[in-house]
């Protein structure tokens, strides 16, 4: 039998602390929970984002809890307010970045979520937003293709 996994709000499921220097995030569902997703709520005291990358095995998913956020996928530039959603597909560039004044936050599901616990396991622990290092990525099943999002207030 299956049993529910509830994880609080404000939490992590293994009730750890994760920094990206602009951001924090807490795992909120993972593969050792019985599901092949991994869900992360990310939580922004600064503007800005990732690099431009592609998956080559996961679907991204971003749902705007609090906030503003531009996402790029492809060569569509999307505007995100609380409440909108947006898939990126496997295999297409993406980009994308808080540019809110105050706090953002946002869900972000990989389906299937393949190694990026793994990833954000390393790379917070720099408490800093993912080196670009292509080699890091690539060993994570990702491609870096271009530089963050240019989140300058102007």
């Amino acid at each position: 039998m299956t049993m529910p996994h509830y994880v609080a709000a404000g939490s992590d499921c293994f009730g750890e602390q994760r920094g990206l220097g602009i951001s924090t995030i807490a795992f909120k569902l993972t593969p050792h929970s019985g599901s092949d997703l991994l869900v992360l709520e990310n939580t922004f005291t600064a503007r800005g984002g990732p690099a431009r990358h592609l998956h080559h095995a996961q679907d991204e998913f971003f749902y705007a809890v609090e906030g503003e956020f531009v996402i790029e996928v492809g060569d569509q530039r999307f505007a995100m307010q609380p409440g909108d959603a947006l898939l990126a597909p496997r295999a297409v560039p993406h980009v994308w970045a808080f540019v809110g004044a105050t706090r953002g936050r946002m869900l972000i599901t990989f389906a299937p979520a393949g190694q990026m616990e793994a990833f954000f396991r390393i790379v917070t622990q720099a408490n800093a937003m993912p080196p670009q290092d292509p080699a890091l990525w690539r060993a994570h099943g990702m491609e870096l293709v271009g530089p963050p999002l240019d989140v300058a207030i102007g």
